[in-house]
């Protein structure tokens, strides 16, 4: 698994399929971030049939149809939503078009599952949690960070098994390498991608949401910098926010496009969960100077300290818990109002940030 470059990054899992093949069908289209790749493989693993894929550019399609032969090129966007049989439609569109897709395929009564960002303005937030009340559709997100990482869904069983108490607060670190000359032109500009407390932001806020039960939150305080991308004044490579939940658990998160070259990964991801009994430190991609493996579990409760490695071990129980979602019209996987309530919580501290300069 390619792990030098996150807009590439695509992890693989065990084949826990939860339908027969033919039960969920379901399409691409927008190829635009690399994304894509994981959210596919785990559709497929957990049992979907990926019958579709859309994208104006030829190169990506034939890329992704080398990765999923079989799959059926679309020459139109119209005759993938004009397909009855498909069921769901997985976009990683430019984040800006993301809504718009999703609109149009839950108009034509299909799910949809959307890369992170979904959405990257108010506006569009709104006219999605309309559609879905009204067609009853899903729009799901592939908040990655937590749903594809094994270390990440294991701190969850932990947390929830009463592990450590009550979480009082999460930390949450995620940085990037930049890797500028191989980003898109959409990726600089922030009216496309969203702002990085949008666009990487809505990771970490999905989690302490998740991890902290919190049903809502406040933005207390947020910032953003543009420190070393002088030929893109208007990307920002540095933001962080300080968040408050309504059940009192407090929330502080860093995301940055710093990650120095000599690092095995493509960011050295952590999330920090304190709890009223011990704490849990997560280390995503790899231990750093320690270990190239990801998924590391650091615990410290009552009893002592312990270390756990669950790389293999755990799997990714959202993909399947999304496709019975879908097929029996069930809500297990996440939340509606968690998925959308994530997003909207960006927004904001996109929108009171302060520009450092």
């Amino acid at each position: 698994m390619q792990k030098a470059d996150g807009m590439m990054y695509a992890p693989k899992g065990r084949v826990q399929a939860v339908c027969g093949r033919g039960d969920f069908r379901f399409a691409a289209i927008g190829l635009d971030h690399g994304h894509i790749y994981g959210m596919c493989n785990g559709l497929v693993e957990a049992g979907g049939e990926l019958v579709w894929v859309h994208d104006p550019d030829p190169a990506k399609v034939a890329a992704f149809l080398e990765t999923y032969p079989g799959t059926k090129a679309a020459r139109a966007e119209g005759e993938v939503l004009d397909d009855p049989s498909v069921q769901l439609v997985a976009s990683a569109a430019v984040p800006c078009e993301r809504a718009g897709l999703g609109l149009r395929a839950m108009g034509c009564g299909k799910d949809y599952f959307a890369d992170k960002p979904p959405l990257i303005s108010f506006e569009q937030l709104e006219a999605a949690r309309r559609a879905a009340a009204e067609t009853g559709r899903k729009y799901a997100v592939y908040y990655s960070e937590r749903l594809h990482v094994e270390a990440a869904v294991r701190a969850g069983q932990l947390v929830e098994g009463g592990a450590i108490g009550r979480v009082l607060q999460v930390i949450g670190l995620g940085p990037h390498r930049l890797n500028a000359a191989s980003r898109p032109p959409w990726f600089w500009q922030k009216q496309k991608s969203g702002g990085i407390l949008v666009n990487n932001g809505c990771h970490q806020i999905e989690q302490f949401l998740y991890y902290a039960g919190a049903a809502d939150a406040a933005v207390l305080h947020s910032k953003v910098a543009n420190y070393r991308s002088a030929d893109h004044p208007e990307f920002e490579d540095f933001g962080d926010a300080t968040l408050l939940g309504d059940n009192g658990a407090t929330h502080y998160f860093r995301v940055d496009w710093f990650t120095p070259d000599g690092l095995g990964a493509w960011g050295d991801g952590r999330t920090i969960i304190l709890g009223s009994d011990g704490y849990i430190e997560v280390r995503k991609y790899l231990d750093v100077a320690r270990d190239p493996e990801g998924d590391q579990i650091y615990l410290v409760d009552h009893r002592g300290e312990r270390h756990l490695s669950v790389h293999g071990t755990v799997g990714f129980p959202f993909f399947g818990q999304l496709i019975l979602d879908c097929l029996n019209r069930t809500e297990k996987a996440m939340p509606q109002r968690h998925a959308f309530l994530a997003i909207e919580l960006a927004l904001k501290a996109e929108a009171q940030a302060v520009r450092v300069r």
